[in-house]
């Protein structure tokens, strides 16, 4: 750790972030006026420490839930209706069938039928036959994937069983923020209501006896106007380059494990470096979002659209804080971060906390990952969180937030889901991250590891493809650009490579390889909210074994296609990165 990693660690203090989450704990975050007011508290703080803050105000699409219920054999169930779920207050019947989740989704993003429902459904016409013009039941939380499923199933509705007492909230839109002409056919046009465990069991029973069951739900629907703040700090370099430190202020009721702790980590972080602003090579924009649980991510997409050209230009990494300083979070077993970042990622974390578990994953398309369109290196969503065992030993089930614990999206998620020690631990980490960004001459991204990640799955599809599809030239293209990479990383390590030309190249690098290993669509759009696999213009090569006849053909097409995406990709990246070793 240098000297003025130390010098800014030691300044962390809980004083101003311990106010906030204890502020916030007292403050609902959902409805609009709620969230312009607490928007409003943030900025009041940033000024009363000294810090300059800028407050955007977009009108974004929010679809608020108020109420929801779900009516089956006679009893009448308590129910949450997820975001942009379709509102149905009149009501709307129909026979209840269900279909058991695979217990290993219960957090999936994705639209894979047998990794949601397992061996309940043998195939898209199988699960069309059942679910059409039917009321789908399933274990788990609502989500998007679900929706659109059932909805070009012919389905009228899904109710989403909880896997415990409470009721979670949650969202079931594919529509990532704000929507655009091209995104409105993909508005839920069935409605979706999640309950909890026991009248899941409940309609279970109603199912099995071929019963019928009646959802009713009201939502808020419309563009709002909200506040974005926006903390700018910057560099010295010249260069306006920028790291981005971002997490929602928007919540489910007052939200304290979600997002108040990450809140208040951003609030200690941008007094901080505003303090410290001389010292930093890079800049830091701190942003605070609203829209997150009721627009899906519409505050960050609204703003990676307004400063998209800019994002594209100066931004060399986003670090989404979501979550932190969480009762019993002791493990950094799941820490969502790039190729490019996890060794950066690593060394920090064991820097701060040495003795603690770590492991890493691939993000998902979910938090406010409203920049890979773009093409920006990314690193954490959530941080820290319980061990496995603790979960066990708790009887807990999987959640996307609050450091594990199960108040997460509930009216439960209050003041003692915070822990002090644990947001201490937390803040150093986030600062420590964002300075090991600023700070280095050259940028700390490790594009070889990403490029063994794409051997490693090229190699995968290659042998799921089998004799169906030839994918040499994408090893061969991903072999040459991890031989160039690993000279260019080496040579600018060394010297060899000026260090501002070095930096060009690795910021454009990840303009080309994030959205060819994360986005099926055009750079500025924004991805449906279900997670890609990984390289997705080449995963067609899982499913090409399991086609037959015309279906085979139009699957070597959509190969073919997708190849091509992927060596010129390559072909660019590994031109680019010749053209600095010149």
């Amino acid at each position: 750790m240098t000297a003025f990693e130390d010098r800014l660690l030691n300044q962390v203090s809980l004083d101003a972030p311990w106010e906030l989450v204890e502020a916030f704990s007292r403050t609902p975050r959902w409805m609009p006026e709620d969230v312009n007011r607490a928007g409003g508290m943030i900025a009041d703080r940033l000024r009363a420490l000294g810090v300059p803050v800028t407050l955007h105000e977009p009108e974004i699409y929010l679809a608020v839930p108020l109420s929801a219920s779900v009516e089956a054999g006679g009893v009448t169930h308590r129910a949450k209706p997820p975001t942009s779920s379709l509102p149905v207050p009149e009501g709307r019947t129909a026979p209840l069938v269900h279909l058991p989740a695979n217990p290993k989704a219960l957090r999936s993003y994705s639209r894979d039928i047998a990794e949601l429902f397992g061996g309940a459904v043998r195939d898209e016409a199988d699960a069309r036959a059942k679910v059409a013009g039917r009321i789908l039941l399933t274990e788990g939380f609502g989500n998007p994937a679900i929706a659109s499923l059932v909805e070009e199933w012919g389905g009228l509705g899904v109710i989403a069983a909880n896997p415990g007492v409470d009721v979670h909230w949650g969202t079931c839109t594919t529509i990532w923020g704000t929507p655009d002409l091209d995104d409105l056919p993909r508005k839920p046009k069935i409605p979706m209501a999640t309950v909890n465990k026991a009248s899941g069991e409940a309609l279970r029973a109603v199912a099995a006896a071929g019963g019928t069951a009646t959802i009713r739900s009201e939502l808020l629907e419309g563009l709002f106007p909200q506040i974005v703040p926006v903390v700018d700090i910057p560099g010295t370099d010249g260069t306006g380059d920028f790291v981005l430190l971002h997490g929602h202020y928007d919540s489910w009721d007052v939200g304290v494990g979600d997002n108040a702790t990450g809140n208040a980590t951003l609030l200690e972080i941008a007094r901080i470096l505003w303090a410290e602003r001389a010292g930093l090579r890079r800049g830091v924009r701190i942003c605070w979002w609203p829209g997150h649980s009721t627009g899906r991510y519409a505050g960050s997409t609204w703003y990676a659209d307004a400063f998209a050209i800019e994002l594209d230009e100066h931004c060399v990494a986003q670090v989404n804080c979501d979550s932190p300083g969480c009762r019993w979070a002791s493990s950094f077993h799941d820490t969502t971060t790039m190729s490019e970042t996890r060794a950066l990622v690593e060394r920090v974390i064991k820097d701060v906390v040495p003795d603690a578990p770590f492991g890493t994953k691939r993000p998902k398309q979910a938090g406010d990952y409203s920049f890979s369109n773009i093409g920006i290196t990314s690193f954490y969503m959530l941080s820290s969180t319980m061990p496995a065992a603790l979960l066990a030993e708790k009887g807990y089930y999987e959640v996307s937030g609050c450091g594990g614990n199960i108040a997460w999206h509930t009216e439960n998620d209050t003041i003692e889901i915070a822990d002090r020690d644990n947001l201490l631990r937390d803040i150093r980490i986030y600062l420590l991250s964002v300075l090991r960004v600023t700070q280095p001459e050259v940028l700390p991204f490790d594009f070889t590891a990403t490029a063994e990640e794409f051997a490693a799955t090229v190699a995968r599809y290659a042998q799921a493809a089998g004799d169906h599809a030839d994918l040499t030239p994408a090893v061969e293209a991903t072999e040459a650009f991890r031989v160039a990479v690993q000279r260019l990383q080496a040579d600018a390590s060394s010297g060899k490579v000026p260090a501002a030309r070095a930096n060009a190249v690795l910021k454009r690098l990840a303009r080309i390889l994030v959205p060819v290993n994360f986005t099926t669509g055009p750079r500025f759009t924004h991805d449906p909210a279900y997670t890609a696999p990984p390289l997705p213009c080449l995963a067609v090569a899982t499913e090409l074994a399991r086609h037959h006849g015309q279906m085979l053909g139009f699957a070597r097409t959509q190969m073919l296609r997708g190849r091509n995406r992927y060596v010129a990709a390559l072909r660019e990246a590994s031109r680019l990165v010749e053209s600095a070793l010149d």
